[in-house]
């Protein structure tokens, strides 16, 4: 393993020359979460040339401090206030150096060959863009975000109003979640999820990074869309195996996290089906999805709270 050391002379040496892959984490108030994650990450890296970038998204629970004492050669950049998610990763992709960018999120653990197989599997496909591993969660189950189509209307309708989940084996009401295939059948997907997404270079270099317009979710629905619309293929890759200790962030400001789910579905509707359909049909969908945001802010005023 060769990480880069930030301040140290094998930095000024490989300036000139790609690494093999940039690790990029936003992390905010999961201190503890990320400590591991940056162990998980440390021991994946074996026999590659990487580098690791830390975006701390004004935590203010010590993990900027975390970071400097026990990974000193991680790249950290500490923001004073919470720039969103898709801005924080931007700060750290922009500068990266690895020939694959992988965006990774501090609540998961990696394998030790995680980065090395999904790599390996990369480049033996000049064609994938992106890929995403088979994602868990604690209790074992799959984390179904890791492998989706694009919410169009049509697919959001069967989401929005129970059909998925009424039939979830059906091929074209759970098409969202592809809860048709197998979980462990490997497949080119829509879109994998940001908690684990490894980006080409070149890619990024084509389509752009993260639209900042997404602060918090759809960031990487919309870097997926770009990638295919730019004749890229997104694999889910389920041969590698991710722990996913997930919305450990998002718990901590339950109503926020909410508004800012349904606007990035506000965002991503306009941003890429609004312009084929007429305005009562757009108004209508708007009107969806900001009925099922007060549904969802209703429940959580209600939930019992631990």
């Amino acid at each position: 393993m060769v990480l880069i050391d930030p301040n140290g002379t094998d930095r000024r040496a490989a300036e000139t020359e790609l690494l093999d892959v940039s690790v990029v984490i936003v992390s905010y108030k999961v201190r503890e979460l990320l400590h591991d994650c940056l162990r998980s990450v440390e021991a994946a890296l074996a026999g590659l040339r990487g580098e690791v970038w830390v975006v701390d998204n004004a935590s203010g629970d010590g993990s900027a401090e975390m970071v400097r004492a026990d990974f000193p050669w991680v790249r950290l950049i500490a923001n004073e206030q919470n720039r969103g998610y898709g801005a924080a990763n931007n700060q750290a992709i922009g500068p990266a150096r690895g020939r694959y960018v992988l965006v990774l999120n501090p609540d998961t653990k990696l394998p030790p060959h995680a980065i090395v197989d999904t790599i390996a599997e990369m480049d033996a496909h000049p064609d994938f863009g992106a890929l995403g591993p088979k994602l868990v969660l604690a209790d074992g189950s799959l984390d179904k975000a890791c492998r989706r189509s694009f919410p169009s209307p049509e697919v959001a309708f069967y989401r929005l109003f129970g059909l998925a989940r009424l039939f979830p084996r059906h091929r074209r009401f759970a098409r969202y979640n592809l809860l048709d295939v197998d979980e462990d059948t490997p497949l080119d997907v829509d879109s994998v999820v940001g908690a684990f997404m490894l980006v080409r270079r070149v890619v990024i270099q084509q389509v752009g990074m993260f639209d900042e317009a997404f602060r918090l979710y759809g960031e990487d629905l919309d870097w997926a869309f770009r990638i295919k619309q730019a004749g890229w293929r997104v694999r889910y890759h389920p041969a590698v195996v991710v722990l996913h200790l997930k919305g450990q962030s998002s718990r901590q400001r339950p109503v926020t996290s909410i508004r800012l789910f349904y606007d990035a579905m506000h965002t991503f509707y306009d941003k890429h089906y609004a312009g084929e359909h007429s305005g009562p049909f757009n108004a209508m969908i708007h009107l969806g999805i900001s009925a099922h945001e007060k549904a969802a802010l209703l429940r959580n005023r209600f939930k019992p709270r631990t």
